[in-house]
């Protein structure tokens, strides 16, 4: 009798500020396990790598009983900020205190698998390019605004990168000149101006002054409390004020992302992120405004906007893909 083949399967890492996830696939992409963790970043590199090798073998360990003869063949892993896609190195993780990291090399001697480290977002988008709204299509722009704005790009297949460096900064485009001061210590970029961070700190003066009596009543003015979803529902609610914030900041999203038009000519871009799943409709729209009006007249008629459909999954299965894709590159030399 023959003997059973192995089946290969690959794990998806999202590692983000407050909490890291992990999926496991097989070789059909359906997840067979999963498990999730709190960051906790401030207590060390050493301990961060120590503690997601511990929730993947967490994962893993469920996903074999499920399979028997199952192989983990490589991991992804998404990380915020900009990522050496050669090396594996992390440069800035902000929201983890985390900077220069050999990150992929060290959980690869704890795992003991390949990993390949990539930026979440570009994760994100590769995530909706193969399994997501992006399917078919050439040239795939992926837009995240969140806690900060996201971009990452597939082209006829390929993560775009740099020659070394995850590339398609999208939120430090500059788009209003002498504008608010943005956290990479320039002014005037989209992320200063549209940021869900932007947007909450415009839509707290809106209901210090009375213009928002739902959002002051459900949230108050704490930064922290004005998140998308509540955001959302003080639209629902009446506070004009907080929907105009809101719409202005979308459009200017818009104009980042006919920018990246005049220079890409994708035929679709998709639209994530905590923001856009609480406001799909409104974003879609004031998004499309905005690129209609900056994409130059050859290309205005060439690209489709469209929201992400898989969510919060998207960079797991994205980063999960993305390995596999990386071990297929590495057989044919």
């Amino acid at each position: 009798m023959a003997a059973k083949q192995t089946v290969k399967h690959w794990a998806g890492f999202d590692l983000g500020g407050t909490k890291m996830r992990v999926a496991i696939y097989n070789d059909e992409f359906r997840a067979v396990a999963s498990a999730e963790g709190k960051t906790k970043g401030f207590k060390g590199v050493r301990d961060g790598v120590r503690r997601m090798s511990d929730l993947l073998d967490e994962a893993w360990a469920s996903a074999r009983s499920r399979t028997p003869r199952a192989r983990l063949a490589g991991v992804g892993l998404a990380c915020p900020g900009p990522v050496n896609v050669v090396t594996g190195v992390v440069r800035e993780m902000n929201n983890v205190g985390w900077h220069n990291v050999h990150l992929g090399e060290m959980l690869g001697r704890q795992c003991h698998a390949p990993v390949v480290v990539l930026n979440d977002v570009d994760a994100g988008t590769y995530g909706e390019y193969r399994f997501g709204a992006g399917r078919n299509s050439r040239c795939l722009v992926g837009v995240f605004p969140g806690t900060g704005v996201g971009g990452g790009c597939v082209r006829h297949g390929e993560l775009l990168t740099g020659a070394e460096w995850s590339a398609l900064e999208i939120g430090h485009l500059p788009v209003m000149p002498r504008g608010p001061l943005c956290g990479c210590g320039q002014r005037g970029c989209l992320e200063a101006v549209a940021s869900r961070l932007a947007i909450a700190q415009a839509a707290a003066a809106a209901a210090y002054r009375g213009e928002a009596p739902y959002l002051l009543a459900e949230a108050g003015t704490d930064l922290q409390n004005i998140r998308s979803k509540v955001l959302a529902k003080s639209i629902a609610a009446g506070d004009v004020a907080v929907e105009r914030i809101v719409r202005n900041a979308a459009i200017w999203i818009g104009v980042g992302v006919g920018a990246v038009v005049n220079l890409l000519a994708p035929d679709r871009i998709v639209l994530g992120g905590g923001l856009v799943d609480a406001m799909p409709v409104l974003y879609r729209e004031a998004v499309t405004i905005g690129a209609r009006k900056r994409a130059m007249r050859t290309y205005q008629s060439t690209f489709k906007i469209v929201v992400a459909k898989l969510g919060d999954d998207a960079a797991l299965i994205g980063a999960a893909a993305w390995a596999e894709q990386m071990a297929m590159q590495k057989r044919k030399g």
